[in-house]
């Protein structure tokens, strides 16, 4: 899911490499994972993770961009990609929370 939003915000409108896509794609789904899966979801909720997953996949976006001069970004791919995660994330939780169904 990452990577597609990643494609659809820095190769749409920006025309990044794929390997830089790819690299912010898998930089934010770890730290997604790590810091709003596991940290952030259990103790406050579905819309606070949603919303900091997305504040923090924009972020490593734009740190990627201080570092490394052939991946560029801005200001509307990084709001397009903090909403698409957002929102992405926010249905993914609920995918994650729901009670599993027993089998009959």
């Amino acid at each position: 899911m990452t990577l597609i939003f990643a494609a659809i915000a820095f190769i749409t409108l920006i025309n990044n490499a794929w390997s830089w896509v790819l690299l912010v794609a898998l930089a934010g789904t770890a730290i997604n994972y790590w810091v709003g899966d596991l940290m952030v979801l259990p103790k406050y909720g579905n819309i606070v993770a949603s919303l900091g997953d997305g504040v923090m996949a924009a972020l490593v976006a734009f740190i990627v961009d201080l570092l490394v001069v052939p991946f560029r970004t801005g200001l509307s791919s990084l709001v397009l990609f903090a909403v698409l995660i957002a929102v992405g994330e926010y249905f993914f939780h609920q995918y994650l929370r729901r009670p599993e169904k027993a089998e009959a």
